[in-house]
């Protein structure tokens, strides 16, 4: 291994390990559902409030925090965020009052939204512009996520939700990782390079991406809100069917994040993301009228649909706005994705009042609009054809007033 890939090793595996530590409350927002359910008698729609709680305002407020990355250098606000993230959290269980709960799950989601822009701005400058070490930054977002269901499970199914200030430990042990990693790293030819870059930003193709993330996002966080109470219900397994089909579903995202990094480097990253998203569309099919343990196997694909062009979308994001790597972050990690939890009231009042998996068929055919506006792009830095480029904003008149603020 050459020594500038040791280097860079390090620190990414450091903010990576932090990365799961920080998602693992992402996860855990849609593992407590049943728990509520079951020991406050919430209603779907209730519980999904919860869900909507943590999503809504992380996505509103996360791309403020990639516009403030894109302005000022804030490696401080990795371990102060993760902090945030896991106290709210970690407060959800200790009382009654639904008011309460779906406060302090709002202020995780706060935490979590602010966390992203400036950690992905960091691990950009420890990659050394490295898609593949960008891949396994985002892979540790997976493994938080895939996670969350084992730590709700060790810790709310033995103490119930009066146990949930233990979920705060993750947190603490994120913040010690980022501050270790951050004593390593030099933050600043990131920000230098981002403000200083003369390639024009191409907000045309910026939008299309967003839009199949955000279509991404509301399958991604419909069947983590709802499968493992649908694993319950269609497998009569009980919690252990329902934490099991929820693992399944978050696990795939170590496998998948890095099968993605693996196939781009051999067929494109646009090819790879439009596959992946037609793969979703048979998987989500499966997992709403495929009987019996099956459902498992239908769930691991779905996964892999999801999961593969997860880093991907973060790469391309960022090429798309190159001198604004702080706002794409904000918005391919934090709004597009977020949003998907505006989604997941609608199913729950949906389910409430026919059947879960009624409220689960709208899901099948959303990948295929993201696919929809997938399916012009070009992958940023090659030219366009004739047709594409007059669709495109028009560049610059004056390269010698490029802004140069970052703004």
């Amino acid at each position: 291994m050459a020594p500038d890939q040791k280097t860079r090793l390090g620190p990414i595996t450091l903010l990576s390990l932090g990365h799961a530590c920080v998602d693992v409350y992402q996860g855990t927002v849609a593992a407590l559902v049943p728990f509520f359910v079951a020991e406050r008698a919430y209603t779907l729609a209730a519980a999904s409030g919860i869900v909507l709680a943590a999503s809504l305002l992380s996505s509103v407020v996360q791309p403020l925090f990639g516009i403030l990355a894109d302005r000022w250098v804030m490696p401080w606000l990795l371990p102060i965020s993760t902090v945030i993230g896991g106290v709210g959290l970690g407060s959800a269980g200790v009382s009654d009052s639904y008011v309460f709960t779906v406060t302090v799950v709002a202020v995780s989601g706060i935490g979590v939204a602010a966390y992203h822009p400036a950690a992905a701005r960091v691990a950009r400058a420890a990659a050394g512009g490295s898609h593949t070490a960008m891949g396994w930054f985002s892979l540790g977002g997976n493994v938080g996520f895939a996670t969350a269901p084992l730590l709700v499970a060790a810790v709310i199914a033995t103490g119930g939700l009066r146990a949930s200030p233990w979920l705060v430990v993750p947190a603490l042990v994120g913040a010690v990782l980022c501050v270790v990693a951050l004593r390593r790293i030099d933050t600043t030819p990131v920000t230098k390079a981002a403000d200083h870059a003369v390639a024009r930003d191409d907000w045309r193709s910026f939008s299309k991406l967003s839009g199949a993330i955000v279509c991404r996002s509301i399958v991604f966080v419909g069947l983590s809100a709802f499968i493992s109470l649908y694993a319950r219900e269609r497998l009569g397994g009980g919690d252990a069917a329902g934490t099991l089909a929820l693992f399944v579903l978050y696990v795939g995202g170590a496998f998948g994040t890095v099968a993605g990094g693996a196939l781009a480097g051999r067929f494109g990253r646009l090819r790879v993301v439009r596959a992946a998203y037609l793969l979703t569309i048979p998987a989500v099919a499966g997992i709403v009228f495929v009987p019996g343990p099956l459902l498992y196997v239908f769930v691991a694909c779905a996964s892999a649909g999801l999961y593969v062009p997860f880093s991907l979308h973060i790469t391309l994001g960022q090429d798309y706005l190159p001198r604004r790597i702080g706002t794409s972050s904000g918005i391919t990690l934090g709004l597009t994705v977020s949003i998907g939890g505006v989604a997941s009231p609608f199913l729950g009042t949906l389910a409430d009042a026919t059947s879960l998996q009624t409220a689960l068929i709208p899901l099948i055919a959303i990948p295929a609009l993201g696919w929809f506006l997938l399916r012009t792009l070009v992958e940023p830095g090659v030219a366009p054809s004739a047709e594409e480029s007059s669709a495109l904003e028009r560049p610059l008149a004056d390269p010698d007033r490029i802004d140069t603020s970052g703004r």
